[in-house]
């Protein structure tokens, strides 16, 4: 009799099985068909596997179809072995190097040649790449796994011509590799850990994006790469529905409505810092402020520390042998090195303040907030309009608190972002990231922290997705989300655990006990940037901000100049109740004045003829061209006061 083997399903039910049995034999005989032929791989034993794979001890089995965001995931990466395909099918002579899911979508790299030079892809060659590609879509050409040993896989890529491929072997021969997992669809090999999905139908559609170079292992001495961006989707419906939200990301695309709007510029003598216009300086203003306020309300203080360091604090935090390539390091006067650096964060510094005094168990937590300048040295390239700067502000926290307030204070953090989204219209869903394994800190220490995350989710009915191993190898952290008003998802705010910095910074507070104790430090953040943010804000609201929020709340425009005067009055009127209100006085005609104020998307027009004068009134006129009737001036205060009140 065959030995049996017994499986868990994620419901918690048990079934047993032969050993030997593949997952998708397990699934069609002892779930159904309907679920097999709909599966694309699998997860036994929280390890990723093919469908293929056999079941040879006991395992809690979870099955993935295209319902699951997982398993796009996986079809994007067949998506990828399944270009290079198409490429070295129609370019003979292409090198393939590595093609990784990405953020959206995927890429590969090529190395790719004419006359002795680099040749990159050109539009037309793209869409043949493309057509090939779902072409052997079409085919339903199996997925095959296979191992083979190092030396038989140098061998096979060696015969092939495959340079690359080879030097990424040796690298893993080197760190003690003995086996290689090989995939191949149709003629074409690749290898990989895989999973893979069960044939080329799974991908459904490919849809190349753009072409740009690289460089191996992006080092700018090593080889010259084509890289090709691509996205896959399990439908047709699916890319469809993605290029529409791609067209309508690209109306709102804050870098355009940032210059139209006239809130920032950007200039070569300052690569990644943005200069804000006095309209941009409200924007970002009103947001600090408000930043500020519920701060203050919670319970923080507001601090400011130096913006340059010696490297004797970087050395202390960490920085300085681990982060010295994304910092923009200053000379000494007096040494002649580069000794100093801007700050690229404020954790380093937060913890030089606290050190400052001694604490006694009473004081805490304290809760520090900033605001200040930091500047990281990002690649020239992947500087991208607000949203990849090198000049930024956070509002940024740290809380130093005992442990055993650890849960109070990730609640009461959870409960200010959540205003915070809810205010702006921000859906959001949170990320938990468990212990990694290598850490320092005891499993008791981990287990007290991670549940103390994981209650304050389940308890403030959060949605969450558990991200083992992907804490920070000083303690755990919630990554929170959020969706735009085109269903788009972008990384926000961040709770994370700390440690180890009480360890390295020798901070100490008196516990009841008399005795020194080391204070848990929580690193936590809600806007990110503000310049990130802004961008998000500007993409969301496609530029058509919440009145408290607009960097112009009215503007007023005349019928004739003779109400000119009588404009002015009402300007400074409602200007010194503390609104942001102008007068549109320049020469053009009053229909043009509208036309301008609804292109630059305030809030509310008001419009004075003789009759309005008369009675010390104003024609509002909302955005979008809903008119109001008639009100005193002191009445539409009143309305602006409430719609423009800050949340």
């Amino acid at each position: 009799m065959a030995a049996l083997v017994t499986i868990t399903l994620p419901d918690g039910s048990k079934k047993e099985a032969e050993a030997g049995i593949s997952v998708v034999d397990f699934v069609k005989n002892h779930i159904g068909p309907g679920l097999a032929k709909a599966a694309v791989f699998a997860r036994g034993n929280g390890q990723d596997v093919d469908l293929a794979r056999t079941l040879d001890a006991d395992a809690s089995l979870q099955i993935f179809t295209s319902k699951n965001p997982e398993a796009l995931e996986v079809t994007r990466h067949d998506a990828a072995h399944i270009v290079a395909d198409a490429v070295q099918q129609l370019f003979p002579g292409t090198q393939v190097t590595i093609g990784p899911v990405i953020e959206e979508g995927f890429y590969y790299d090529f190395s790719r040649e004419k006359d002795g030079k680099p040749a990159p892809f050109s539009p037309e060659e793209l869409e043949a790449i493309e057509k090939r590609a779902n072409e052997i879509i079409a085919k339903d050409v199996p997925f095959k796994r296979t191992e083979i040993s190092s030396e038989d896989a140098v061998k096979l890529f060696e015969a092939k011509g495959e340079k690359f491929k080879v030097e990424i072997i040796h690298d893993i021969v080197a760190r003690g590799a003995k086996t290689l997992t090989l995939y191949t669809h149709g003629d074409w090999v690749d290898f990989c850990l895989g999973p893979h999905g069960p044939s080329t139908a799974k991908v459904g559609v490919i849809k190349l994006l753009s072409a740009s170079g690289a460089y191996w292992r992006a080092d700018q001495t090593k080889a010259q790469l084509q890289r090709i961006y691509g996205i896959s989707f399990f439908d047709k419906k699916g890319l469809d529905a993605w290029s529409k939200q791609r067209e309508e990301a690209a109306k709102r695309d804050h870098r355009r409505l940032g210059r139209e709007l006239d809130l920032f510029h950007f200039h070569p003598y300052s690569p990644g810092a943005a200069f804000w216009t006095p309209k941009g300086t409200s924007l970002y203003q009103t947001l600090s402020d408000w930043m500020r306020r519920l701060t203050r309300e919670d319970g923080y203080v507001e601090i400011k520390t130096p913006l340059l360091f010696n490297k004797n604090l970087w050395m202390k935090s960490g920085h300085w042998d681990k982060y010295k390539e994304n910092m923009f390091l200053v000379q000494d006067s007096d040494s002649g090195e580069l000794d100093y650096s801007l700050k690229p964060m404020n954790c380093p510094s937060h913890h030089v303040y606290y050190g400052f005094g001694k604490h006694s168990y009473r004081e805490l937590p304290l809760r520090l907030h900033t605001q200040d300048v930091l500047h990281r040295n990002e690649a020239a390239g992947a500087l991208g309009g607000l949203t990849r700067v090198r000049q930024f502000a956070q509002d940024d926290a740290h809380i130093y608190c005992r442990e055993d307030q650890i849960a109070d204070e990730v609640f009461r953090f959870v409960k200010l972002l959540d205003r915070v989204y809810n205010a702006v219209g921000l859906k959001y869903e949170a990320k938990l990231s468990t212990r990694p394994e290598k850490r320092l800190g005891s499993d008791d220490l981990w287990d007290r922290a991670e549940a103390a995350l994981k209650d304050t989710l389940e308890k403030m009915n959060v949605a969450y997705e558990l991200k083992p191993g992907d804490g920070a190898f000083y303690g755990p952290k919630i990554d929170f989300v959020v969706s735009d008003s085109i269903g788009r998802k972008w990384q926000l705010g961040t709770m994370q655990l700390d440690y180890i910095a009480a360890e390295r910074f020798d901070l100490t507070y008196v516990g009841d006990d008399n005795k020194e104790h080391r204070p848990v430090v929580l690193h936590r953040a809600i806007f990110g940037s503000f310049e990130r943010f802004i961008a998000i804000l500007i993409e969301h609201f496609a530029g058509i901000f919440p009145a408290w929020l607009s960097p112009t709340q009215a503007v007023i425009v005349t019928v004739a100049d003779r109400q000119d005067e009588h404009a002015k009055k009402v300007v400074a009127a409602l200007n010194a109740k503390g609104f942001r209100v102008e007068f549109d006085d320049r020469g053009m005609s009053m229909q043009k004045k509208i036309r301008e104020a609804e292109i630059g998307k305030v809030p509310f027009i008001l419009v004075i003829g003789d009759r309005e004068v008369e009675g010390n009134a104003v024609a509002p006129r909302r955005h979008g061209g809903e008119d109001l009737k008639s009100m005193s001036v002191d009445a539409f205060a009143e309305l602006l006061a409430k719609e423009a009140a800050i949340p």
